[in-house]
């Protein structure tokens, strides 16, 4: 194969074939993809306190966090593939889910188990909305596949708001 044919296929598209609109192709992979970074981001953060966490409460809430942290892992090919299903491009690296993520990092040296839950559930609810705002985009664009998924995802995260919630309020009763 010559060097012209390997350049021009390096700069082929990555378009896939759709029924929707150009510029519903682009609306929805962008607002894909932003909730992409943010489901990264949450898992960083949740696999980071899931590991630095400890407290009377330690295996409980070690357990728990690996399991949101497994759910929204299993999350992020589902976001990446739907954006690339519908035509549009997703994230290509750490720096880009920098600067698109809506959540914010936390790398302190040190946060009691209290802190994290309460930041975890604060994260999940800001990414119930990102959600249900990305549902209603696909609503207004007759992305009847994106909303299916969206909808199994605020479940998801409810599920896991509403767990981190209750497991915070427990030590608080004890005080």
């Amino acid at each position: 194969m010559d060097i012209e044919a390997i350049k021009k296929r390096r700069l082929a598209p990555l378009g896939t074939p759709t029924a929707l609109p150009s510029n519903a192709v682009a609306d929805i992979a962008a607002a894909l993809t932003t909730l992409l970074a943010d489901v990264f981001t949450l898992y960083i953060k949740t696999k980071n306190f899931h590991w630095h966490l400890s407290g009377p409460h330690f295996r409980d809430y070690h357990l728990m966090l690996d399991e949101q942290g497994d759910q929204l892992f299993a999350m992020t090919d589902d976001i990446a593939e739907r954006a690339r299903k519908l035509g549009g491009v997703t994230l290509r690296s750490v720096g880009h889910i920098a600067r698109l993520s809506r959540l914010d990092d936390n790398d302190a040296d040190f946060v009691t188990a209290q802190d994290m839950l309460a930041e975890l559930c604060s994260d999940n609810i800001a990414l119930a909305g990102f959600l249900r705002a990305t549902h209603t985009l696909c609503d207004e664009h007759g992305d009847v596949a994106s909303a299916s998924l969206i909808e199994n995802w605020i479940d998801e995260t409810e599920r896991r708001t509403w767990f981190l919630y209750e497991s915070g309020r427990h030590d608080e009763a004890r005080g």
